[in-house]
């Protein structure tokens, strides 16, 4: 099996917002400690732009990170998608589109399924594995690509 994705996946899934709120949350404390204990109502800003940037951090995340799924392996022609440690089988050939997106932090692929994976829904989202570089945002994605020829190699043999 070939792996596809990023072991970083758990990083930006799991940890990486808890660090977000978590910071936040501190200087919304902080800011709170500032105006109401310190008497000094001046602070006030200290209590909005941290709530202001909670709200735009989960509508982020929850657009880009939220809907990825763990891990994605390459085993033959059938991927094996694992979600909350529960794998499945999605066959190659029931891959529509491959969308691969460069210019988002992290990088995603996209997989649009002809028909709806009981567990996954209708697309399969994930970080594809690689090494990133910064004129790396201007090149094709090699995974998408790699999964692109073998699902058209894979749509010859069957037409």
């Amino acid at each position: 099996m070939k792996r596809l994705s990023s072991p970083s996946t758990f990083f930006y899934k799991r940890v990486f917002p808890v660090f977000w709120f978590g910071l936040l949350s501190m200087v919304l404390a902080a800011g709170l400690f500032g105006t109401v204990f310190a008497h000094r109502p001046d602070l006030w800003p200290m209590l909005v732009a941290p709530v202001l940037m909670m709200g735009i951090g989960m509508v982020l995340f929850r657009a880009l990170l939220f809907d990825l799924v763990d891990e994605v392996w390459l085993e033959g022609n059938q991927l094996v998608v694992k979600q909350r440690g529960e794998p499945s089988r999605i066959e190659l050939a029931n891959v529509m589109n491959v969308d691969s997106s460069t210019m988002t932090n992290p990088p995603r692929i996209t997989l649009m399924l002809r028909q709806e994976s009981s567990r996954l829904g209708k697309r399969v989202a994930f970080i594809p594995a690689g090494p990133r570089s910064l004129l790396g945002a201007f090149k094709p994605n090699p995974v998408a690509t790699d999964l692109i020829q073998r699902i058209d190699a894979l749509r010859g043999t069957l037409a």
